[in-house]
């Protein structure tokens, strides 16, 4: 509805909503629904409303937050093409920090989960949803509830962009790896380590990503 004409560019950052009777009939909405429609959008940061004035469009890759981007994951289409490049990027800054963490914190368990990784069927999905679970776990334990409110608002994208990336087998033999030595070091409670393993897989898990075969990049997102 307004959010779909807002990303395909009909309501431009800095350009203003027209008037609410003409909006809600353009929209082909009832006026309170329209109504209920902007009051959502101007919490998550997309519209900016003040009384007497004009609803503006925002810029909402500055004025948005975590909801932008969780509306965001759900209209992939409209995502930029280095999208997901850069949140891998935000990862290898989050990942390891809150891995420490976890590690320092509660050893047992996230070595225990790590022994299942010997289970795992041999596919691009099972260790989508495998990883998920691990980076979830993680940011649980961490102790830091931000961690887990930000990787959950790309619960579901997570695992698509996970299924993409696990479909190479280079991908899952090196992850195999990355949960062989994070099982030894959360088993020791050696967060420093963990951290420094992490940061090393996520830094390499950008350059596989960056290297897959050009016709994957076509498909993605």
């Amino acid at each position: 509805m307004l959010l779909e004409a807002i990303l395909e560019g009909e309501f431009a950052p800095g350009s203003q909503l027209p008037g609410e009777r003409d909006l809600a009939v353009r929209l082909g909405v009832t006026r309170p629904t329209l109504r209920e429609a902007i009051q959502r959008l101007a919490r998550d940061g997309w519209l900016t409303v003040a009384q007497g004035k004009p609803t503006v469009v925002n810029n909402y890759w500055e004025e948005g937050g975590l909801n932008v981007l969780g509306r965001l994951v759900e209209h992939q289409s409209h995502l930029p093409p280095d999208f997901i490049s850069r949140l891998l990027e935000v990862r290898l800054h989050l990942a390891p920090a809150y891995t420490r963490a976890a590690v320092d914190a509660a050893g047992e368990e996230i070595a225990a989960y790590l022994e299942r990784a010997g289970e795992l069927d041999n596919t691009a999905e099972a260790y989508a949803r495998f990883d998920w679970r691990l980076h979830r776990l993680l940011t649980i334990r961490s102790g830091n509830p931000i961690y887990t409110l930000i990787l959950n608002g790309f619960r579901g994208f997570y695992e698509d962009i996970g299924c993409q990336y696990f479909a190479s087998a280079v991908a899952r033999d090196r992850s195999r790896e990355f949960y062989r030595l994070l099982g030894l070091a959360a088993a020791n409670r050696d967060g420093q380590s963990a951290e420094n393993i992490c940061r090393r897989v996520m830094l390499a898990s950008i350059d596989l990503w960056e290297q897959r075969p050009v016709d994957d990049k076509a498909e993605e997102i």
